[in-house]
């Protein structure tokens, strides 16, 4: 099963819903399987970790955590608000994503 996703890795993205509503960031890493985003910044959570090799010291760690996709939406490149995203044929026959606002697309 090939899921199409309207979010990619390297994406801007702003945030529609959640205590981070408002805000935008870049997008990290897509999980396909759950349909969840790592945005850059966004739904910051404390994790508590053990001393190890890696981090001697131990402690609380804040990373962040997914974010539903539905909730997210790419920004436009040429007037840098949200925007919906949609495909077409593009130059050498080959599909690309384009912003409905400004019909621009997106790379």
């Amino acid at each position: 099963m090939n899921k199409k996703l309207h979010i990619k890795k390297g994406d801007i993205v702003y945030v529609n819903a959640g205590n981070d509503k408002g805000k935008t960031g870049k997008v990290l890493s897509v999980n396909k399987k759950d349909d969840r985003a790592i945005v850059e910044g966004i739904n910051m959570v404390s994790k508590h970790t053990k001393p190890n090799a890696k981090n001697t010291q131990g402690g609380i760690v804040k990373q962040e955590a997914g974010v539903h996709i539905s909730n997210l939406q790419v920004v436009d490149p040429a007037k840098g608000g949200p925007t919906k995203i949609g495909r077409r044929v593009g130059e050498k026959g080959k599909l690309v994503r384009y912003a409905k606002k400004s019909g621009e697309e997106i790379k």
